[in-house]
């Protein structure tokens, strides 16, 4: 055996050690931890009000709270790595990120208008 082939078998041997840990110690949870079963522990949580028979009880505003945010983490992402290398794209790329900047405004300031943010 080779020296390559060996250090892929020390790597599947610590990933095969590494499932049998887990799967040992889910094992040992299910055998130790208490067994009570009771009717109240299956019902349906939401927010601290009891379920509606009704499909969709979440406000939409919800979802378009999450939407917003992940648009704006998205523009983080591209931003971080542009203004380390402000140098290297010049002037093109500062004009680039000021359209960029502009659109996510634009959004921000149609979601504004429109009362999306209004959390009454």
């Amino acid at each position: 055996m080779t020296e390559f082939y060996r250090q892929y078998l020390a790597v599947a041997v610590f990933v095969v050690a590494a499932f049998g840990m887990v799967g040992a110690m889910l094992a040992i949870a299910r055998i130790l931890r208490p067994t009570l079963p009771q009717d109240e522990k299956y019902i349906t949580y939401e927010s601290g009000s009891d379920p509606l028979p009704l499909f969709g009880q979440a406000n939409v505003r919800y979802y378009i709270y999450a939407l917003l945010f992940v648009i704006f983490d998205v523009e983080a992402v591209f931003i971080f790595p542009w203004a380390t290398q402000l140098e290297v794209y010049g002037s093109f790329g500062l004009m680039e990120m000021f359209v960029f900047i502009l659109i996510l405004a634009l959004g921000l300031l149609y979601a504004w208008r429109k009362g999306v943010l209004r959390w009454a």
